[in-house]
This record gives C-alpha cells, sequence and structure tokens, in this order.
C-alpha cells in the first residue's frame, strides 16, 4: 500500500532520498504500523516524540495500530526550550 510520510525537524534527516522538502509517498505492506514506518527509516524512538496519522495524535501504545492505505504519517522530534 501507499502512504506518505512526513518528518520534521531533526528527523529530516532520516528521509530517504527523493523526498521534497520533508514529504515522501513511500510503499509498504498492508498493515503496516507506524513503529515499523519509525523503525523501518532508523529513526530512534527516544527522538519521535508527536506522531500522527491523517492529522490525528497517535499515542504511544495505539503506534501499533495499522494505517490504511494513503494514510498520512507525521512525526515531530520534542521540543527544546521554553
Amino acid at each position: 500500500m501507499q502512504i506518505t510520510v512526513k518528518m520534521f525537524a531533526t528527523l529530516m534527516e532520516y528521509l530517504p532520498e527523493g523526498a521534497v522538502k520533508n514529504t515522501i509517498q513511500v510503499q509498504v505492506e498492508d498493515r503496516t504500523t507506524p513503529y515499523q514506518v519509525i523503525d523501518q527509516y532508523r529513526v530512534p524512538r527516544s527522538e519521535v516524540h508527536l506522531v500522527l496519522v491523517n492529522g490525528v495524535y497517535v499515542d504511544e501504545k495505539s503506534r501499533d495500530l495499522p494505517m490504511k492505505p494513503n494514510d498520512t504519517l507525521a512525526i515531530w522530534p520534542p521540543v527544546a526550550g521554553g
């Protein structure tokens, strides 16, 4: 299935070649989870703070739930500063 992956701030370095700005469309296996995508791109889970699927927040317990075709996965690191 095809999904869109967006990574922001310091996580953009983990995007593969071909990413435009901070976004890439990728093919993944059916029922792929957000954590599987995060692991596939070798993003340390400790650097993942905010995860959204189609603009909806996904808490840590739900990041093992499967996504659907054409979903958009957006990932942010923790925010530093005050």
